[in-house]
């Protein structure tokens, strides 16, 4: 075999042009060899001339680079990016405030600790880290270590997925070329033993029954979520003003607020009151002072949903089936409707569910009069 040079680094094979160049002393340690050698896949000595200069230049700009990694430069402060910063990127603590800088200012407290709460479930397992150094292997460990202390699966789903999202801001916000190791991680199937059960309408009579015997704030709130289908926190964070009950067809505006946000923009929607939902708005109206319809779990700055959840299936475990919890009634709710043969768009307009497809950002959705007639059918 033998070379005839042409060019710096540009060699010829036969009639195929390469190019052989050696790897300097000082940064030889990154490779597993002291040359490189690379076939242009050309015949034209132009052509090999112009690829040669061109990689001759990229090599020469990312030797640079690893020279200047050796070079102890002092340290400059950088906002939001510490002086412990390197190529990997940002330490999660850090990834995760930026996070919450850019994505937690108009969302709920809930929102924030749960920000907060994963990402230190990553750091007391693996360390505060930069976030580029969280490697595959590490993922599964922590996913290991939540299957171990017992988290159900659809949860340790929500914990992983707030980890890669702010990994992945932390990436691209930095313009990082580092991967995120949570992004790949093999996380088991949900089961349907995690789904919430429906409640009877047999023990939701028994239920709406008690509730006006007992007639008190914590009923009034069952009774809402149980003829309405609302979420917990859609009801517990209402004002006093968002229950209109002197309209022809009475109705609640859930609507967000800067106390309790909503899940979807579908959220924000006005629910028909019939049967017990009705009676409850009722009592409140008469009985409330506070601007707010539940001011034990509501105040300007937050809407404690988990507190009422606590309360109310504490309560209602001796008058449901196990396994049935306060929003088990949402469930059964769609099943009533179903039931009656309520229309799929119906039911998701009632329920605040999310939909789908162009026609359904068109027009402002079914009025309200529409809506009670399907809802009078299901008492």
């Amino acid at each position: 075999m033998s070379y005839i040079k042409q060019a710096s680094y540009l060699h010829r094979r036969g009639a195929v042009y390469q190019y052989i160049r050696r790897i300097p002393c000082d940064i030889r340690s990154h490779y597993k060899t002291d040359q490189l050698y690379f076939s242009l896949r050309t015949r034209s000595r132009t052509s090999a001339n112009r690829i040669a200069k061109s990689l001759t230049q990229k090599l020469d700009d990312y030797w640079l680079g690893i020279r200047l990694q050796k070079i102890d430069i002092p340290k400059i402060a950088v906002i939001g990016f510490d002086n412990s910063s390197h190529k990997n990127g940002p330490a999660l603590s850090q990834a995760t405030q930026l996070y919450l800088n850019l994505k937690g200012a108009d969302k709920s407290k809930t929102f924030k600790q749960a920000a907060i709460r994963n990402s230190n479930y990553v750091i007391d397992l693996l360390g505060d880290r930069n976030i580029g150094d969280y490697s595959t292997a590490d993922a599964g460990k922590f996913r290991s270590w939540l299957l171990e202390r017992q988290l159900t699966v659809s949860s340790i789903r929500r914990v992983f997925g707030t980890i890669r999202s702010i990994i992945n801001l932390g990436i691209n916000e930095y313009g990082l070329s580092c991967s995120n190791g949570f992004s790949k991680i093999y996380l088991p199937a949900e089961t349907q033993t995690n789904s919430r059960k429906a409640i009877p309408i047999s023990n939701i009579r028994n239920v709406q029954s008690v509730c006006h015997e007992l007639d008190d704030d914590l009923r009034w709130l069952i009774g809402l979520i149980s003829d309405t289908g609302a979420r917990l926190s859609e009801v517990a964070g209402l004002l006093v003003t968002d229950i209109n009950i002197e309209a022809k067809y009475p109705h609640i505006i859930v609507q967000p607020h800067p106390w309790r946000s909503l899940k979807t923009k579908s959220s924000k929607r006005s629910i028909p009151l019939i049967g017990t939902a009705l009676w409850a708005a009722q009592r409140i109206k008469k009985g409330q002072e506070s601007v707010f319809a539940f001011p034990r779990y509501s105040n300007e700055q937050n809407c404690n949903a988990n507190s009422a959840s606590a309360a109310l299936n504490k309560w209602l475990k001796s008058y449901v089936p196990n396994g049935c919890v306060i929003h088990s009634f949402r469930h059964s709710f769609r099943d009533r409707l179903r039931a009656v043969e309520c229309p799929k768009d119906v039911i998701d307009c009632i329920g605040g569910w999310e939909r789908y497809g162009i026609g359904e950002s068109y027009g402002d959705g079914y009025p309200i009069k529409v809506l009670t007639k399907w809802m009078r059918k299901i008492t």
